[in-house]
């Protein structure tokens, strides 16, 4: 038996906590059964956006006409791009297992592990198979893995979940993808400008479900011209037969009556099926039972405000603990966790403006409440929107979009939402007057902005006259 003062499952955000440990003298051991680096080195946001750049270059020379610029792309490489990207994360991944391993801090402990009793883990399935650990203190950062929807005939078909598909050399004459959210978005978009006729099949009556539902709806047309989109669909079976992969999706209503429904199916063909319909948390996989741990109805591990689950000694964070399943998300839990671990007071983690942002094409990016949310709950609210052709930047690069700013009735920021260029990048003024500034539009309107920048999309959004929405707006 290997005792430790610090055990960690997991090798993405938790290396931060368990760095924290090493500062602070600490005996500190690391588990992982995968690469070394977490999801998002390996399988998601670091490899998909590095290949998603260069959907997006490509997509800026097919432009160029509109610049009246005659430019044309004579080859694309796509099998060196993606063999490129690929050995990055590799040799990153690999950079992390080797300094662990050289560490005289840090035990690296390779294979699975499942909880035995009380804070102790056995390794199974991997080069430390058998071997025990127990720690004073348990960190469960273990992450999640693709969700694959009940579908008949699902199992008889060869599909790819995002891992496989951010590996694929050649790109697919015709990819279907079933589901609408953040992965079938970027990798439609990035198939997509490589040269595959998409189609997405998804249940939400938008994609993106986690946008606010003005942007969503935007983005669902956008996706419309580009690609063949059936929102408000489930699939309900796949079939495969001589390389052609067919979906068959029936109607689908949305909501807590919602299902089925018997109204015609619709059936799409494609060469290849990319299935994108969420993440499912590892935590069947680490017999937590035995260390009573507590998981929801969905698997993810239940938590108090400061991320200590149900156990004695056991905390989580990232993923597996389902409230954003976002890095950054992740890594602002990892510094709480640290925070709590070795400070005086325990502090609860503060989530009141975690953004997200989806690198597809339109760009989206959000923080806070949405509209529906709102009005749902019977609140006062107003809210503006400002599009970027009425900047002077946004009009010279043809921008087509538009920021959306809620806020309440003093003033406060309640949630901003983009969809254009840059998106990512514009929220993030908006975050930080969330986050460290007062809160309010001030923040944004007595800030000097760079003209003729684009952030003057987000200043002017802000600027001018609101239109009041919620319970006064429905009563009036």
């Amino acid at each position: 038996m290997h005792e430790v003062d610090l055990l960690v499952i997991g090798s993405g955000s938790g290396l931060d906590v368990a760095n924290a440990a090493v500062n602070r003298g600490q005996s500190v051991a690391v588990v992982e059964k995968g690469p070394l680096g977490g999801t998002c080195l390996n399988r998601g946001c670091i490899p998909s956006k590095r290949l998603l750049y260069h959907a997006d270059v490509l997509e800026t020379v097919e432009r160029a006409g509109e610049f009246h610029i005659d430019a044309r792309v004579s080859d694309v490489e796509f099998s060196k791009i993606v063999r490129e990207v690929n050995e990055e994360v590799e040799s990153d991944s690999e950079s992390i297992r080797r300094g662990l391993h050289s560490s005289s801090r840090h035990d690296l402990y390779e294979g699975e592990g499942r909880f035995v009793d009380d804070r102790t883990v056995e390794i199974v399935d991997g080069e430390d198979d058998g071997t025990r650990i127990r720690a004073e203190t348990v960190l469960i950062a273990a992450g999640t893995r693709p969700s694959i929807p009940a579908v008949d005939g699902i199992d008889d078909v060869e599909y790819l979940t995002s891992t496989e598909a951010l590996q694929l050399e050649t790109p697919p004459d015709h990819l279907v993808i079933v589901g609408g959210g953040y992965i079938a978005a970027e990798l439609g978009h990035f198939f997509g400008t490589f040269g595959s006729d998409v189609t997405i099949v998804g249940r939400r009556p938008n994609l993106l479900p986690e946008a606010d539902d003005e942007v969503a709806e935007a983005f669902t047309k956008r996706y419309a011209d580009r690609f063949t989109v059936h929102t408000g669909y489930a699939a309900t079976a796949a079939s495969e037969t001589d390389g052609t992969v067919t979906v068959e999706a029936h109607p689908y209503e949305y909501g807590e009556n919602g299902g089925l429904l018997e109204d015609d199916t619709v059936t799409v063909t494609g060469d290849t099926l990319l299935v994108a319909a969420g993440r499912t948390p590892n935590s069947d996989t680490l017999d937590l039972d035995a260390a009573g741990v507590d998981t929801d109805e969905r698997g993810f591990i239940e938590t108090d405000e400061y991320l200590r689950t149900t156990a004695e000694g056991v905390w989580a964070l990232g993923d597996i603990v389902g409230e954003h399943l976002l890095k950054h998300s992740a890594n602002h839990e990892a510094q709480a966790v640290a925070r709590n671990l070795f400070g005086e007071d325990l502090q609860p983690v503060d989530y009141t403006a975690m953004p997200f942002a989806v690198f597809a094409s339109p760009e989206v990016a959000g923080v806070g409440a949405h509209e529906g949310d709102l009005q749902d709950a019977g609140r006062e609210y107003a809210t503006r929107t400002y599009r970027y052709d009425q900047t002077a930047r946004g009009s010279a690069m043809n921008a087509d979009g538009f920021v959306k700013v809620i806020v309440d009735l003093d003033g406060t920021i309640l949630g901003c939402h983009i969809i254009g260029p840059e998106a990512a990048d514009l929220i993030q003024e908006v975050v930080v007057a969330m986050n460290a500034g007062s809160g309010t539009v001030q923040d944004i309107r007595e800030s000097v902005h760079i003209h003729p920048a684009l952030s003057e999309v987000v200043q002017r959004a802000f600027a001018g006259q609101f239109s009041r929405g919620g319970a006064s707006s429905r009563s009036s």
